[in-house]
């Protein structure tokens, strides 16, 4: 089980990701796109290109975790825009449906 907390970090990928890529290529898309290290305990959050999917990357300290969610209708319509940043931050309060 992943224990979400107030104090964790959890970053967003605003560009979407292709959702064939599996644990090892998402990973390398947080160290070399986000430069970030997936290993220091932030919850890396990826959209699919229609933002009817999302997926959730974690580390444990034993292993990944790679969880998703798709939706039968509807999108997930928070998803930030993409810019000049290749993540964003968010609270958790916000990782809710509209």
């Amino acid at each position: 089980m992943i224990q979400i907390t107030p104090q964790m970090r959890l970053l967003l990928a605003v560009e979407p990701v292709d959702f064939r890529k599996g644990i090892d290529s998402l990973v390398a898309v947080c160290r070399q796109r986000l430069q970030a290290d997936p290993i220091l305990g932030a919850l890396f959050i990826f959209a699919s290109r229609s933002r009817k999917s999302i997926r959730v990357l974690a580390y444990d300290g034993q292993g990944y975790w790679l969880c998703q969610k798709r939706l039968s209708q509807g999108r997930f319509a928070w998803w930030p825009a993409a810019g000049q940043e290749p993540t964003a931050r968010l609270d958790v309060h916000q990782l809710q449906l509209e």
